[in-house]
């Protein structure tokens, strides 16, 4: 399992999942627990792979370094 950052734009509020090892940084268009009372799950990018973080009971302070598996995919 990779460890990816997660971040936030404060201005924009769009949130981007960045994979170090691929230097991939994608958009986070879709994610299964957005909150309150759980975040994270399933995240799906804009280019269409999809990632899963442990859920948390709430969110984090952005930026965050988690570890993540690609879903339907190579495991990196």
């Amino acid at each position: 399992m990779p460890k990816v950052m997660l971040r936030k734009d404060n201005e924009s509020g769009v949130m981007t999942l960045y994979v170090a090892k691929k230097d991939l940084e994608e958009t986070v268009v879709a994610m299964e627990h957005p909150g309150p009372g759980k975040w994270g799950g399933e995240l799906t990018l804009a280019d269409g792979s999809r990632y899963f973080v442990d859920p948390m009971d709430e969110m984090p302070n952005l930026p965050i370094t988690v570890r993540a598996k690609r879903v339907g995919g190579d495991e990196d």
